[in-house]
């Protein structure tokens, strides 16, 4: 058998695990001969094929990024669709594909699969936002990166008895900004599933400031204040019609300012929380990820992810995992939120 592995979406630590993890059991346990598609579904649609060998995988669970290049192409734009997908495959007499990526990436698998092409889904994000798995490989290491800039945040804001707000990625969930804030000690932590107004951000701001602590506010870029309708964005839509995010941070921070007469600044992490090595915890992770990968396709077990329940790799429909996000629950919030302010 002949599989054909892609990255598609955003890059996230860990990607090359799973690259390792399933070429080195598919040579192994299978005798299973790989190739990779550049870029994600553009490789796939364009027909942009490198071979995958054990000596091409050989070290790569230490390193950030993905050998194979990603993207976020839209695998049904641009001349492309299931008929030129199976083209391809059957040009390069792959059998089957392992696609590996968040919800957009999924979604597209799931459409593909129902369109009669073979598909196994590895389940990639830093939000941490796919149902069905309790955990995504790039979650822990965002969460690492992001609790460390707080950290380094803080001494420079004690320093200038500033308040500090830190955005972190967020689109649709806040499990990021959850576990970073709840890490590093924040004062106060804003999350697209709970709205909160300005005056309650304010006071949680002056009451850290009165007992005389520099403030940390840590934002997801997906969080509304009470009032707002949309999610803060200045750089239009990405290829699956998704607002481009970012700028809230910058937004509620010179409001805080006039509304506390408290210094302010804002630093934004961005695209900090994708790079870098994966954590311990990602590289086992996505290597088991991988390695199932491969059971699931010689199985035959198409339209699946595989996925983690409590310590244990599943398989799961792919519909079971872009149906509903896994929004962070209420509970959860008002746990952390105890120690706000």
């Amino acid at each position: 058998m002949r599989i054909g592995i892609l990255t598609s979406g955003g890059d996230c630590p860990g990607l090359n695990a799973v690259i390792r993890g399933a070429v080195l059991k598919g040579v192994a346990i299978y005798d299973q001969e790989f190739v990779g598609f550049r870029d994600g579904w553009r490789g796939l649609v364009e027909d942009d094929v490198v071979p995958l060998t054990r000596h091409d995988v050989r070290g790569l669970s230490k390193q950030g990024g993905t050998i194979l290049g990603t993207s976020r192409t839209n695998p049904f734009e641009n001349n492309g669709g299931p008929d030129r997908v199976k083209s391809v495959m059957d040009k390069r007499n792959v059998d089957a594909v392992i696609a590996i990526g968040g919800e957009g990436t999924l979604t597209a698998a799931k459409r593909l699969t129902d369109a009669g092409v073979k598909i196994v889904g590895v389940p990639k994000t830093i939000d941490n936002d796919l149902s069905a798995t309790d955990y995504t490989f790039g979650f822990d290491t965002a969460v690492a990166i992001a609790t460390e800039a707080i950290d380094r945040l803080r001494t420079t804001a004690e320093s200038h008895h500033r308040c500090m707000v830190v955005e972190v990625m967020g689109r649709n969930v806040g499990w990021i900004a959850l576990h970073s804030g709840m890490a590093s000690g924040a004062h106060a932590i804003l999350i697209p599933e709970n709205s909160v107004s300005l005056d309650q951000i304010n006071e949680w701001v002056r009451l850290a400031f009165d007992r005389g602590r520099a403030p940390i506010v840590v934002v997801a870029e997906g969080f509304m204040p009470e009032g707002m309708e949309h999610p803060h964005t200045e750089r239009g839509l990405d290829t699956f019609g998704r607002p481009r995010l970012g700028g809230i941070g910058e937004q509620i921070a010179p409001q805080i300012e006039l509304a506390t007469g408290i210094e302010t600044r804002c630093a934004t992490l961005g695209h900090l929380q994708r790079g870098g090595v994966p954590t311990a915890y990602d590289r086992v992770l996505a290597t088991r990820l991988g390695m199932a990968a491969i059971d699931s396709v010689v199985n035959g077990t198409w339209g699946t992810m595989v996925a983690l329940n409590g310590t244990e790799i599943i398989h799961v429909g792919l519909d079971e995992a872009t149906m509903v996000l896994k929004t962070v629950p209420q509970h959860r919030y008002e746990e952390a939120s105890i120690l706000f302010g």
